[in-house]
Order: C-alpha cells, then sequence, then structure tokens
C-alpha cells in the first residue's frame, strides 16, 4: 500500500514546502501520497508544525510517526492524544545556520565591533581585545546545535566549557552538569550562549541568582528560547553593569511587543528570531528519509525522548 503523507501546517507553508517534500521523495526512491487535506483515517506520516489546526491526533487511527517541521517540540512534546513517535527537525540548514549566527555575535561581543560599528562620532577608540584563547566562553546545552556551535567557537580558538542537564562528552570542549557544573560553567563565563530546550526545568534558568554568578559584564547570546531568560532580572543586571550585553533572537512573545524595554535598552541587541530557520531543502530530505525508514522497518531518526521533553 502506497503510504498517505499529511502536511499538517499552516496553509501558506503549502507553497513552500510542496516542491521540495516531493522532489525529496524522488531522489529518495519513495513512493507516496503527499497532500493538504487527507481524510484521518487514511494518513500514515504527517509532517507537522505545532501551530497547525491539528492538535487532537485521536482520529488518526492508521498514524505510523509524526515528523516536526521545527527544532522546538515544547508545543507538541505533552500533547496527551499523540501516541505514535515524534521526530523533531534536525537538518544541515538549520545547524549551520545556528553556527553561523552565534559564531558572528560571539565574534562581535569578543571584539568590540559595536564601539567601532556604532561610534562614527570623530573619536580615535583603540582598544586591542584579548586573543580568543583568553575568552572563555559557556554553552549551556550540548543537543546537536549546541555540539556544533561549541566546537565552531573552540576550532576559533576560544575555550569552551558547554554544560547540559545529562553527562556528556564532545572532544576539545570542557563538559559539567548537574546544579554545580551550572555554577562553575557560568562563573567561567565571560561570553554565555544560551541553546538549551524550553522544559519546566529550564525556564527561567538564567535568574537573578545564576546572573549573578557570570564574571562582572558577561554578554549573554540567546539564540535557544525566549523563557529560558527571567526578563526582569536580565533588564536589573543590564542596567548594573552585572551583564555588559545581551544579544537576545527569541522572545517569550512574539513578535517583540513595540513597548518592551528590551527595544530601547542601551545594552541590548534584538534579533527578530532569524538565528536558524528551517529550509525547505534540506529539511524535506530529513522528513522523507524518515518516512523512508517508517516503510522499510528502520528506526527513525532525531526521537523525542517524551520524558525528557526534547
Amino acid at each position: 500500500m502506497i503510504p498517505n503523507i499529511l502536511f499538517a501546517a499552516r496553509p501558506e507553508q503549502w507553497d513552500i514546502y510542496e516542491k521540495p517534500l516531493k522532489s525529496a521523495l524522488s531522489e529518495a526512491g519513495v513512493t507516496a501520497n503527499l497532500a493538504l487535506d487527507l481524510a484521518p483515517e487514511e494518513v500514515d506520516y504527517m509532517v507537522y508544525a505545532p501551530n497547525s489546526a491539528v492538535q487532537d491526533f485521536t482520529p488518526y487511527t492508521r498514524l505510523k510517526a509524526v515528523l516536526n517541521l521545527w527544532a522546538g517540540v515544547e508545543n507538541i512534546v505533552g500533547n496527551q492524544t499523540l501516541k505514535v513517535p515524534l521526530a523533531r527537525m534536525v537538518d544541515h540548514g538549520l545547524t549551520q545556520g545556528m553556527v553561523e549566527w552565534v559564531t558572528g555575535h560571539v565574534l562581535r561581543h569578543h571584539l568590540g565591533m559595536d564601539a567601532h560599528i556604532l561610534g562614527q562620532d570623530g573619536v580615535w577608540r583603540k582598544t586591542i581585545p584579548p586573543l580568543a584563547e583568553d575568552r572563555p566562553v559557556t554553552v549551556l546545552g550540548l543537543g546537536v546545535l549546541g555540539q556544533a556551535c561549541a566546537k565552531a567557537l573552540r576550532g576559533l580558538g576560544f575555550p569552551v566549557t558547554g554544560w547540559g542537564r545529562s553527562a556528556r562528552t564532545v572532544p576539545g570542549i570542557t563538559c559539567l552538569s548537574g546544579d554545580e557544573g551550572l555554577r562553575t560553567a557560568l562563573q567561567r563565563a565571560e561570553i554565555l550562549v544560551l541553546l538549551l530546550p524550553k522544559t519546566a526545568e529550564t525556564e527561567n534558568l538564567m535568574n537573578a541568582e545564576r546572573l549573578a554568578m557570570l564574571p562582572k559584564g558577561a554578554m549573554i547570546v540567546n539564540p535557544g528560547r525566549g523563557p529560558l531568560i527571567d526578563d526582569d532580572a536580565l533588564l536589573a543586571a543590564l542596567d548594573t553593569g552585572h551583564v555588559g550585553h545581551a544579544t537576545l533572537d527569541v522572545f517569550r512573545v512574539e513578535p517583540l511587543p513595540p513597548a518592551h524595554p528590551y527595544w530601547a535598552h542601551p545594552r541590548v541587541t534584538v534579533t527578530p528570531h532569524i538565528a536558524s530557520e528551517t529550509r525547505p531543502i534540506t529539511a524535506a530530505r530529513v522528513i522523507i528519509e524518515n518516512v523512508r525508514r517508517g516503510e522499510t522497518g528502520a528506526p527513525y531518526l532525531h526521537l523525542v525522548d517524551r520524558a525528557k521533553g526534547y
């Protein structure tokens, strides 16, 4: 029987993904029916975005797997009607985009580029930054994106400490875990990169107590999840100068409301959730590879651990 694949995302995304998904099916040699509208009882696989109209999976009695278009799964992982495997998006385009954004902003802060880019006022500001080898960087989150960014920064010469909720080993990276490991990781972080998923355990992880653990003047780069940071605590730390600058790409409410204090704060850079986007061509290949695996009995890639929430 030819499998049926339902595209369950916002309708406007169909125009973006239809051609790449059909091309990926052809490249993989997979014969399947891909559609925007299918009877629930006829669906074998679901290409899914958490903001889809589909929120109750009970009618999908033939469903084999849900293949998420997004890296984040916090808005679906707790859905009690979802009983089949859930795969999150891990693809080359998304990872490479994150590496480029993170390394760009870490280098910007390390080199003090803002003083020259923004300070075109006739004042000769000559300051010599330390070498990368003398600028400790900490990456919180050692999943696929965190590891990729940590390795890229290490390749540029930064001493990198990585922290995760479970113990990991990454060559060239000092890997820590647990509460004491987090304290140590923060105390070392002249530049802090946040790449943790949003879970009950990570929400407001960077509260006033943990922000105070950072070295005075530390820079924060957050392309992970907005709720990782207690906004009021960060604003207070920025006002005192304990945190030197925060470059934020993700927020609790998006788009960030015009009246939000982050927009006007001189020590905050807002970027509009552009650190890493799912690229349709590369994402389609990942999705269809999981369809191929499902049809041949091979294990799915990038399965979510429902107990951990990511």
